[in-house]
């Protein structure tokens, strides 16, 4: 972890970590750096351990500020390699999805295809089938007719049978009632 040096003129020197500094942003670093700059050269060259402290100081922030300018530099580049290949990514994405709905609109047009010659073979089958359906109920309804018709017939001459045999029972009745008299 990096160690930032704080020096006054007033105050001894204190080491500050990076994580403490942290919460300041780069404009309160910079406004630091630049007051240290001013005071440096407003003091002059008072005292030769003072000046070197300010150079060892300055170069530090220097050297500081190089390393984080080369850092947001390379984070930069990577970010824009970042975006550059999560487009490609997204690109390839949008290739793939759109071969796979070329190939289900295909897919449908050739199930829509099967389905109509399918209906079109059933309306003619239906067709074919309700007239032999017709067919079949006409001659069983006929047939059934016909069977009514000998019933009828069969009734009509039990009809005149019975009829005929009660004529006789009372001929026969009158017959022996004047035979016991």
């Amino acid at each position: 972890m990096s160690s930032v040096l704080s020096h006054n003129k007033d105050q001894p020197r204190v080491r500050k970590t990076l994580s403490d500094s942290s919460t300041s942003s780069t404009a309160s670093t910079k406004s630091q750096k630049h007051e240290k700059l001013s005071r440096l050269s407003s003091s002059g060259s008072s005292d030769v351990s003072n000046d070197s402290s300010t150079n060892h100081a300055e170069s530090y922030f220097l050297r500081r500020e190089n390393r984080l300018s080369a850092r947001k530099k390379a984070e930069e580049e990577s970010a824009n390699n970042d975006y550059k290949k999560m487009y490609e990514k997204a690109l390839a994405t949008n290739h793939r999805l759109k071969s796979r709905l070329e190939t289900s609109k295909q897919e449908l047009a050739m199930i829509q295809d099967q389905l109509q010659r399918t209906q079109k073979g059933r309306a003619e089958d239906c067709s074919s089938n309700m007239l032999e359906t017709e067919k079949k109920e006409s001659w069983s309804i006929k047939k059934r007719i016909t069977d009514l018709e000998e019933q009828l017939k069969v009734k009509a001459e039990l009809n005149m049978e019975n009829q005929r045999l009660k004529d006789e029972n009372g001929a026969l009745i009158r017959v022996i009632t004047k035979l016991s008299k």
